[in-house]
C-alpha cells in the first residue's frame, strides 16, 4: 500500500502557495533508485508514461533561495544520497544565506520535511520550497538541465532520454524534476505575484499522477478539480 502524506500550504504575505495539497510519497521509488544498475532513465520513463516530462537533475549544495513555480506543478524524486531538509511555504526575508537557512531570516509558518532516498514530492504551482543541508554535504549546486544549445527545452523524447542516461549518479543528494508535458518551470521568489495569486492558482490540474497514474490514491484523487480562485480575498 502506498504511504501518502499531505500538507496544507496557505498563502503568506509573500508567497502564493496553493489551495491544492502538497503531496509526499515516502520511499515510493526506493527499490528503483537503490538498484545496482540504476540509471535516471528508469524514472524518466515512469514519469513519461504518465504524461510528465523530466527536465532536470540537481546535485544540491548547502542551501538555495526559497522559490516557487508560477506556471507549472512540479514533481521531485530523490534519486541519490542520504537525505536533506526541504522547507515549504515561506519566503526568505534576507539575502544572508546563513540567516535564511539556519537562522530566522524567513517568514513564519514554514513546514520542514526530511527527504530520504526514494521519496517523491508533488508541489502545486505556487508552493514555496527550498532544499538545504544535503547529506552527504556538498558546497554548491550542480544543475543538469535538459536543454538545447539555444537554451530551449529538449522536446525530442529520444534525445531527452539520452541526456538523462548520461548523467552520473555518484551518491550525493540528488533529485530529478518533472512537469506535466507542455509546461516549463520558472523561478519566482517572494513578492513576485503580490496581488496576483489567482494567476498561479489557475494552473490546470494534471490528468495523471507522475507515479501513480490515474489511481485515486494519488494526485487524481487528492486534488480537487479546480481550486476556488473566485473568493473575495485580496491575496
Amino acid at each position: 500500500m502506498v504511504q501518502v502524506r499531505t500538507y496544507t500550504i496557505p498563502p503568506t504575505k509573500l508567497m502564493p502557495n496553493s489551495p491544492h495539497l502538497l503531496i509526499h510519497y515516502p520511499k515510493l521509488l526506493l527499490s528503483e533508485v537503490s538498484a545496482k544498475d540504476f540509471n535516471p532513465t528508469t524514472i524518466y520513463d515512469l514519469f513519461a508514461s504518465n504524461g510528465w516530462q523530466s527536465q532536470w537533475i540537481a546535485r544540491y549544495g548547502r542551501t538555495q533561495l526559497s522559490h516557487y513555480h508560477s506556471a507549472a506543478h512540479e514533481c521531485m524524486a530523490v534519486i541519490s544520497g542520504n537525505g536533506a531538509t526541504l522547507r515549504f511555504g515561506v519566503a526568505d526575508t534576507t539575502s544572508d544565506e546563513e540567516e535564511h537557512t539556519h537562522g530566522h531570516g524567513y517568514e513564519d509558518g514554514a513546514i520542514e520535511v526530511q527527504a530520504s532516498l526514494g521519496d517523491v514530492f508533488i508541489l502545486p504551482a505556487g508552493v514555496a520550497h527550498k532544499t538545504y543541508a544535503p547529506r552527504p554535504d556538498a558546497e554548491t549546486l550542480k544543475f543538469h538541465e535538459s536543454k538545447e544549445d539555444d537554451g530551449t527545452l529538449i522536446k525530442d523524447t529520444r534525445k531527452a532520454r539520452k541526456f538523462f542516461e548520461g548523467i552520473a549518479i555518484e551518491g550525493e543528494f540528488m533529485m530529478m524534476g518533472a512537469y506535466p508535458v507542455g509546461n516549463e518551470w520558472d523561478f519566482r521568489v517572494g513578492g513576485d505575484h503580490e496581488g496576483r495569486y489567482r494567476e498561479v492558482w489557475r494552473v490546470p490540474k494534471p490528468k495523471r499522477d507522475p507515479v501513480l497514474g490515474q489511481s485515486k490514491d494519488g494526485l487524481v484523487g487528492i486534488w480537487k478539480e479546480s481550486p476556488n480562485t473566485n473568493s473575495s480575498s485580496k491575496l
